[in-house]
């Protein structure tokens, strides 16, 4: 497995990222811990990770533009890094041991490359485009699954005042677990996706997802031969639902989720 040079960089930053969250995981009780809106919180370790992680982008490429989930869109151009330092705040905080940073490469519109890192598990997940995905070397891909009632499902769940819950959230739970094997929600969405990519999970869907979210997640999806697409319509980044499966269960996934 060759990384590309820009691939490499991503994965220096989350590694070098990732020592300061496992260590800070150890001492969540010990966190300067503020309420950014409803059911989502940005602790003391998220912006410490963010900070880590676009100061070694920026120290590599400085013409490179960011959008980080902290700090906002910074710069213009061809290039731009999309980052979430912590993907599974909420986990986190509740010393949940499930959470990645999360790094994509997006290059004149076109998203070409991605890193997911479990610092916990210590599973790292890569891809560039037209190069496959992989996890610690091992090539990934979706599963083979062709059967419903044999498929396991991610998903996220609408939570407070969310307005997920307005957009047929529980219609679709009802639907959706009447014919599978079984419904997960893990609260990363990020390790949703690689999950996906590396079989693990045979479908995926959730609502309002950001791209900071997701980016890494469809490169990984895609070169490992999932389906990727939203109820709406839209694009894989704007504000709607996404959906993600293998190649035989997406279609009938996406028939459950429209009713």
């Amino acid at each position: 497995m060759r990384r590309s040079p820009n691939l490499q960089v991503m994965v220096q930053a989350a590694q070098k990222a990732a020592r300061v969250l496992a260590r800070d995981f150890g001492e969540v009780e010990q966190l300067q811990v503020s309420l950014k809106g409803p059911g989502d919180f940005v602790t003391a370790a998220d912006r410490r990770a963010e900070q880590i992680i676009t100061d070694e982008l920026r120290r590599q490429r400085p013409n490179f533009a960011m959008l980080a989930e902290e700090g906002g869109a910074d710069g213009d151009g061809g290039a731009r890094w999309i980052v979430d330092p912590l993907d599974g705040t909420s986990n986190f905080l509740h010393g949940l041991p499930h959470f990645a940073i999360s790094i994509a490469l997006e290059m004149n519109g076109e998203l070409v490359a991605a890193c997911i890192f479990d610092p916990i598990k210590q599973e790292l997940f890569t891809a560039d485009r037209g190069q496959g995905a992989w996890m610690n070397g091992r090539r990934l891909r979706v599963s083979a699954r062709r059967e419903l009632d044999r498929s396991m499902i991610g998903c996220g769940i609408p939570v407070l005042n969310w307005e997920g819950r307005e957009r047929g959230f529980s219609g679709q739970f009802d639907r959706v677990s009447a014919k599978v094997a079984g419904i997960r929600r893990y609260g990363a969405a990020s390790l949703d996706l690689a999950y996906l990519a590396a079989g693990r999970l045979d479908g995926f869907w959730e609502f309002g997802l950001k791209p900071w979210d997701v980016a890494a997640g469809i490169v990984l999806v895609r070169e490992a031969g999932g389906q990727l697409g939203t109820l709406e319509g839209g694009g894989l980044m704007e504000r709607g639902t996404l959906v993600a499966a293998n190649p035989e269960i997406y279609p009938r996934l996406v028939a459950l989720l429209e009713g």
